[in-house]
């Protein structure tokens, strides 16, 4: 608002001091990580305190996990802060004309309602499963073809939505429509429809897979603040038409914005860590959760680094294998031998870590570790995968 303000008093030929600083994208998203990180250290502890007050607390069940039961009784929902400090200054100093924009902010509130209505079933109606996994499903599904289509319909010439970057290969570029190489009246709707269901699957896993990993105070915060910072200079220097020719990367003017997003997401999420290091004052809940996904996702792909996302969210992509390959194995010993094997001692990865279980295939030869220095060790590999996508820009 602010800046769409000063714009107007710019083009009205109104000498305001500062109103010109506002052309800047650096200016504009420098203040808005400051704002984001006010927003959510002074708005989170109101928010906490009135979490508190209605008694909007974990339930724990006993998993025999380290320090687990002490948790007991944390404010939870607290993904509540993280949104309102994403959307306070993207509000105010967002270009709130350009599409990124817009499709950003849809993805924040869309999927922080379907988190903050999760974390309602569970709080409130006290029932432990929340929101039924088909509607979730269906929900982040119905965000990726809104994502995709748009991202279709509004390219110019239906050229540009295709092309994105894949790392390791010459030219650093993949189309999507190589993938149905052939001619004809219908192909161009063909190519379209698998874009656009590339879009969904990469959406929704991102969303499934920080949902997953939310499990130990600061871990899917600090994580998704390293994801999301990698992305700020991706989409940086993409927007930026001197770096993308000197890194002979794919420009893309209007990527800026994305930027600016950008530093509210990590804004945000530092401000939020101020209350959710161990040990941890509020939880973020499914309602922060599973939004942080779905913008990592979207950011993503607005930036065509999409296909980067198996390394720069590695964290995320073993934590959701662990998850997969924990509950296939357990049922294919079950029916083989009538006594399931597990492969890990508990699922997610980072619980692995946190328990003894001496029938597990993996055994960890440190045994028990304590909860925070899981949280370092797994933010300490995601800065050396965040290191090695930026690299592969220039590897090929």
């Amino acid at each position: 608002m602010l800046y769409h303000l000063f714009e107007y008093l710019n083009n009205a030929g109104i000498d305001f001091p500062g109103a010109g600083l506002m052309q800047y994208i650096s200016f504009r998203a420098i203040l808005c990580s400051i704002v984001a990180i006010f927003t959510s250290m002074f708005a989170g502890k109101k928010i906490i305190a009135w979490l508190r007050k209605k008694q909007i607390g974990e339930s724990i069940r006993d998993l025999g996990l380290e320090g687990q039961l002490q948790k007991k009784g944390t404010p939870t929902m607290g993904g509540i802060i993280i949104l309102l400090s994403i959307l306070v200054p993207i509000l105010l100093f967002g270009d709130l004309t350009n599409t990124n924009t817009l499709l950003l902010i849809g993805t924040t509130v869309w999927l922080g309602t379907l988190g903050f209505l999760d974390d309602y079933i569970k709080v409130f109606k006290h029932n432990k499963e929340g929101l039924n996994g088909k509607y979730k499903i269906a929900a982040q599904v119905a965000l990726g073809l809104a994502v995709g289509l748009t991202l279709y319909l509004t390219a110019r010439g239906g050229e540009s939505y295709s092309r994105t970057t894949i790392p390791f290969f010459k030219g650093n570029e993949f189309d999507y429509k190589w993938l149905i190489p052939f001619s004809g009246q219908f192909v161009r709707a063909l190519q379209g429809g698998l874009y656009v269901l590339v879009i969904t699957i990469i959406i929704t896993a991102c969303s499934n897979g920080t949902n997953l990993t939310d499990g130990m105070d600061g871990l899917a915060a600090g994580v998704s603040a390293i994801v999301g910072a990698t992305l700020g200079v991706l989409a940086y220097v993409s927007g930026h038409a001197g770096f993308a020719e000197y890194l002979n990367i794919m420009y893309l003017p209007d990527s800026g914005e994305v930027s600016v997003f950008v530093c509210c997401f990590v804004g945000a999420l530092l401000g939020f860590l101020w209350y959710n290091a161990f040990p941890a004052q509020v939880f973020m809940g499914d309602t922060g959760s599973l939004a942080l996904g779905g913008i990592i996702g979207v950011m993503a792909i607005l930036i065509r680094k999409e296909l980067l996302l198996p390394i720069l969210c590695g964290i995320f992509l073993v934590e959701s294998l662990s998850v997969i390959v924990q509950r296939f194995w357990f049922k294919y010993t079950k029916k083989k031998t009538g006594t399931g094997v597990r492969v890990f001692r508990m699922s997610p990865l980072h619980h692995h870590y946190q328990k003894e279980n001496p029938d597990a295939v993996i055994q960890h030869p440190e045994g028990i570790q304590p909860e925070n220095k899981i949280v370092v060790r797994f933010w300490i590999v995601s800065i050396l995968l965040a290191v090695i996508t930026i690299v592969t820009l220039k590897i090929r």
